[in-house]
């Protein structure tokens, strides 16, 4: 991977630790079912209207669109709804990566060097000690409910990925079509239509200007920014190569949190993030070739070569992996 593509997953992670407490802001006024539906709905609108639809097979959109907005955040919200607490959340839900590097390795053939298996390993062994760091606060069931948002997240990673060389901005606003109405007929059945009526007409009320404000942060910069990228990273690069960066969101969420609320992150914790940062950037890393070039017979051999790194192949060409 590229250096600029590098500091554009540190980006996304960044954008997406942030929205940590903006979600939690967001979720003051809004409860979390209904906070899906308005934000994927603040989303769609527009794109129906105003954005041409990507060229790649319906059904593939509505794949991503249901790994990444309906599986992932149904059950990442029932997780929270039965007492998983937001930090322990954001790191059991990073399990996404390990799924979608075995995901893309069964059904996109992709395979992964022995830098990525070592780094993904140690990042997510430094994940796992903060999560049993932090284990006495959530029961199995909520944990297992999170993880079944990640593997949903991982199965929008590799369908991302399987979508070919399209507009990665157009395929993240078109996805944002596929969980406005599930998740509205699941904040009207588990929230009731008593909640949700009175979310919504008191969100324009000063006090609800702080949850209005999140549910912007999530909306323009989250899902635009942060997914844009995201698409654009795994449009060019294999699924198993970005996948690791995700793993840095809950190091950037921890952090936010602790300036945002006071929540004072402890010594294992700031250790094992900084564990995960340096195995998912040094497991990104391209190695480096040093090209052998054929020497004519009786020809010296020259000094120390260039060390070249390889170039990218751009998504769609002949050879690439899709």
């Amino acid at each position: 991977m590229r250096s600029r593509d590098r500091l554009l997953a540190v980006l996304v992670a960044f954008v997406w630790g942030l929205n940590f407490p903006a979600t939690a802001l967001a979720l003051e006024h809004f409860p979390p079912f209904l906070l899906a539906a308005v934000r994927f709905t603040l989303l769609a609108v527009p794109t129906v209207l105003f954005v041409p639809r990507p060229r790649m097979p319906f059904g593939r959109l509505l794949l991503v669109g249901a790994g990444l907005g309906v599986l992932q955040f149904a059950f990442l919200y029932l997780g929270m709804a039965a007492g998983l607490p937001s930090g322990l959340a954001s790191l059991v839900l990073q399990a996404s990566a390990p799924f979608t590097v075995v995901l893309a390795g069964v059904f996109l053939r992709e395979r992964l060097t022995g830098r990525q298996v070592v780094g993904v390993t140690i990042a997510v062994a430094a994940l796992a000690a903060i999560a049993v760091h932090r284990a006495h606060a959530a029961a199995l069931l909520p944990v297992v409910l999170a993880l079944c948002g990640a593997l949903g997240w991982a199965i929008g990673n590799v369908a991302t990925r399987r979508a070919g060389p399209v507009n990665p901005l157009h395929l993240t606003l078109w996805w944002s079509i596929v969980p406005p109405v599930p998740m509205a007929v699941l904040a009207l059945v588990v929230e009731g239509p008593e909640r949700v009526g009175t979310a919504l007409g008191t969100a324009f009320t000063a006090a609800a200007l702080p949850a209005d404000l999140g549910l912007l942060y999530i909306v323009l910069v989250a899902s635009l920014v942060g997914y844009g990228i995201w698409s654009r990273l795994l449009g060019t690069y294999p699924s198993s190569t970005v996948a690791p960066f995700s793993m840095l969101v809950p190091v950037v969420g921890v952090l936010a949190s602790w300036v945002a609320f006071g929540e004072v992150p402890d010594v294992v914790e700031v250790v094992a993030g900084v564990v995960v940062v340096a195995a998912v950037l040094w497991s990104s890393r391209t190695p480096r070739v040093v090209p052998t070039v054929a020497l004519p017979a009786g020809a010296a051999a020259p000094g120390p070569a260039a060390v070249a790194e390889p170039l990218p192949v751009s998504p769609g060409a002949g050879g690439a992996p899709r």
